[in-house]
């Protein structure tokens, strides 16, 4: 023990990094992997072995345990309940914690709103014995109370506002969506039964997201304006439009304010039903709150695969131009090529990353208008993402008639085995699992698979696709050997090669020679 003491500080921290590095890692906004890292990285706790060796080594010495705390206390996590605002209450109690946390995640379930009766009485009355495990409805009926106690007293928001005071070194909030076994097996079991709806057309059992989304983004907006965080980050993979509406009506202005701020903004939208309708309702709040974020250098707006908007991408942008901006991502959109050569162009001294995932281009627009654009006119892109691009009629087609249920809700497999792929939603079995793995080791090149369209298509991942270990072919004339109308553009459909050797194209990279 002598010896171990003996050691300096930089050698201990050494070793910690080997145990639980990920609470020190910082990915720049601009590179690849951000969004899938930073921002909508499933918050999981170490393997347990890992956890009791940082807790071990912390108990050490009073030495030690100082040195420990940025390991366990620089990423913090929520759940909306009694038992995770008594731990966040208690850590923002201590001045040696709160100064090392960076990161903020808030796991909000579904809420048991406006419902006719409680959970636990409606399984007891309504179904078999058999039919619903005893231990899940008990968790349900002790959830739905604690939600009650929570929600009528305002524990959350007291403590919320203590929170974000004491974080002084924050800079990333996230809210994220968190589902249990007990939760999904009711839902399932309400869908199949058409057990939740009474005949006057209320539900029976109400769990929804909405209003949760909306009461955690509320409370947390307005427990960030509280304290005048110094926040640069928000995040929010799995949000509800019907929420966004509600805040638009009731707390417009405290979006407008913390937007300020805003370095990076990244939204996901799960409902993909009436979204052009809903969507266009949020018009003005995307113009207030884009507007007022003239700081940001990353912004990724994202809507559900197989509900793609069909909007004017300015309906959201307002053809806002921001003078940082580094990185930019739209997904699942029906546009013209215009709209994207557009936004483009007003960034293009600035834009090192761009990702256009589950875009649809539509009749009269070309993609290889777009990527001649992209090759010739942007100043600093270093990579893009045309992940699932195609066109807009040939989308149509190949979806009509099919039974396949679209799975928009969780995030899966992607085409690479470099990207990180992450859920919209968060199980207890995952945060039960270390899903971490290093983002820049191997590439998808070696995969002749065409895995835009495979079992895994339809998942959702918002980490581009080109692969940063691809060298720059240096022959004569390599990446010069192609213009646009040589990319094999049909205008009708893309395929995954094509789409592949044009994010190559775009960035000098690709060299018919040597491609294959």
């Amino acid at each position: 023990m002598a010896y171990i003491q003996k050691l300096s500080n930089e050698i201990l921290s050494a070793i910690l990094d080997n145990i639980e590095s990920e609470s020190q890692r910082c990915v720049s906004v601009d590179r690849r992997e951000y969004l899938s890292v930073e921002s909508f990285r499933l918050p999981s706790p170490p393997l347990p072995s890992q956890a009791q060796d940082v807790a071990n080594f912390r108990l050490t010495c009073q030495r030690f345990a100082e040195l420990g705390i940025p390991y366990q206390y620089a990423r913090v996590t929520l759940r909306f309940s009694s038992r995770g605002f008594r731990r966040l209450d208690n850590i923002c109690s201590n001045d040696r914690l709160i100064k090392h946390t960076r990161k903020f995640s808030y796991l909000v379930p579904l809420f048991y709103g406006n419902s006719r009766v409680q959970v636990s009485e409606f399984l007891r009355s309504t179904r078999p014995a058999d039919s619903y495990n005893s231990l899940h409805a008990a968790s349900l009926g002790a959830k739905e109370k604690d939600q009650t106690t929570i929600l009528r007293s305002g524990e959350d928001v007291r403590i919320l506002r203590k929170a974000m005071a004491a974080f002084t070194a924050l800079q990333h909030v996230q809210i994220l969506r968190l589902t249990d076994e007990a939760d999904q097996r009711l839902l399932k079991l309400l869908e199949r039964d058409e057990l939740d709806a009474a005949p006057s057309g209320q539900p029976v059992v109400d769990l929804r997201w909405s209003p949760a989304c909306y009461h955690a983004t509320k409370t947390i907006a307005e427990a960030l304006m509280f304290a005048q965080s110094s926040f640069n980050k928000f995040s929010g993979p799995m949000m509800s439009p019907q929420s966004m509406l509600a805040i638009q009506r009731n707390i417009p202005q405290t979006l407008s304010s913390f937007a300020s701020g805003l370095t990076c903004l990244e939204l996901h939208f799960e409902d993909g039903a009436d979204v052009n309708t809903r969507i266009q309702e949020l018009s003005s709040l995307f113009r207030a709150v884009l507007s007022a974020a003239k700081n940001l250098q990353a912004v990724h707006i994202g809507f559900p695969s197989r509900t793609p908007l069909d909007l004017n991408l300015e309906d959201i942008f307002h053809d806002i131009k921001w003078d940082k901006l580094r990185a930019f991502g739209i997904q699942a959109c029906r546009l013209e090529a215009r709209e994207i050569i557009w936004l483009a162009r007003r960034h293009s001294k600035t834009l090192r990353g761009l990702r256009l995932r589950d875009v649809l281009l539509k009749e009269d627009s070309m993609w290889k208008d777009v990527l001649q654009v992209l090759r010739t006119e942007m100043e600093q892109l270093d990579w893009v993402s045309l992940r699932r691009i195609d066109y807009s009629n040939h989308f149509d087609d190949s979806w009509v008639g099919s039974m396949e249920v679209p799975d928009d809700t969780a995030f899966g497999s992607s085409d690479s085995d470099e990207e990180e792929d992450f859920p919209g939603h968060l199980s207890d079995a995952d945060l039960d699992a270390d899903l971490d793995t290093d983002s820049d080791n191997g590439s998808d090149e070696s995969s002749n698979a065409d895995t835009d369209h495979g079992p895994d298509a339809n998942e959702l991942a918002l980490s581009p696709d080109t692969p940063a270990s691809l060298p720059f072919c240096t022959c004569p004339g390599g990446s010069h050997a192609l213009n646009a109308d040589d990319l094999g553009d049909n205008g009708h459909s893309v395929t995954y090669p094509q789409r592949k050797m044009w994010e190559k194209w775009v960035i000098g990279d690709y060299c018919p020679e040597h491609s294959g």
